[in-house]
């Protein structure tokens, strides 16, 4: 089997588990990563489909990982979300219900509901971090990754003092080469001319594949993004026919406080088996706890 084919076959099948030893091994072997460190079968699959089971890269990019969550303690050690409860009580963040045509979760950012006096831009990134722990553990957003959706009505200057160059190559880090996600598209609605300069200061380390999939809307999103979204997993305010986009906010603010002890758990611990009782049990029926025999 092949890359992609080995990608969508099931957690437990014995076909990915030389691979998964393969990772392990040489994971083990690694100078960077502290001794005793132990990786669970999940943990290696999710970077193992990040990069379609090519075991070198998979291991680079679970190395960059680890070295982004050491180097940003002050995003990664407090994954917490009753922490920023009063941010995502603005209905700032949202994960549609629905998954578009191919398969991807669908993020969305709204930029304007961030008071920057109240919130700094390492908790506003703490939040998509979050997110993305979750998200990274359902098998189908491994292997058909994610789509986001910013917001920018509203952005100020006050917004864009928060990102400096030290935090905008935190940001094209995880977008490119430091978490086991797989970004399909970063669509842009309502971006105002003073943002292009941040812009400007985040492009240049993202990769040609990410560059090619930003899309820049402006005003005129709701024609546009019919273009790359299903009206039907869109809310009603950028186009769409789904819900609205408050209650999806405030679903996925649900899902994210029953996740408490979860995230908690990946914050302490993100290489290891993590426990889901019912209360975490957001993504359960999704998420993959198969093992494999060390054979």
């Amino acid at each position: 089997m092949n890359g992609p084919e080995l990608s969508e076959a099931p957690g437990g099948s014995e076909r990915l588990g030389s691979s998964v030893s393969s990772l392990r091994r040489r994971a083990l072997r690694s100078t960077e990563l502290p001794a005793g460190t132990t990786f669970s079968d999940g943990f290696l699959l999710k970077f193992l489909r990040a990069r379609d089971f090519d075991v070198g890269l998979s291991l680079k990019l679970l190395l960059n990982y680890q070295r982004w969550r050491r180097e940003s303690p002050e995003i990664s050690s407090c994954l917490s979300p009753s922490s920023v409860l009063g941010l995502l009580g603005t209905s700032y963040h949202a994960v549609l219900p629905q998954r578009d045509h191919t398969g991807s979760r669908v993020l969305i950012y709204r930029i304007g509901q961030w008071n920057p006096k109240d919130w700094s831009a390492f908790q506003v990134f703490r939040v998509s971090l979050m997110t993305s722990e979750i998200i990274s553990r359902e098998t189908e957003t491994q292997t058909q990754g994610v789509k986001a959706i910013f917001d920018l009505q509203d952005w100020t200057l006050g917004h864009a003092l928060q990102i400096n160059p030290s935090l905008a190559r935190k940001i094209s880090s995880v977008l490119s080469d430091s978490f086991p996600l797989k970004v399909r598209g970063i669509h842009l609605v309502n971006e105002p001319l003073f943002f292009r300069p941040v812009f400007a200061m985040i492009r240049p380390f993202l990769p040609d594949k990410i560059k090619q999939r930003i899309h820049m809307h402006g005003a005129d999103f709701h024609r546009t993004l019919g273009a790359f979204f299903s009206p039907t997993i869109l809310p009603p305010e950028y186009g769409g026919e789904g819900p609205g986009i408050e209650e999806a906010c405030q679903d996925w603010t649900n899902q994210l406080l029953q996740s408490e002890k979860l995230l908690q758990q990946i914050a302490a611990h993100p290489t290891a088996d993590v426990a889901i009782t019912p209360s975490d049990a957001v993504i359960s029926d999704e998420v993959e706890t198969e093992g494999f025999s060390e054979g």
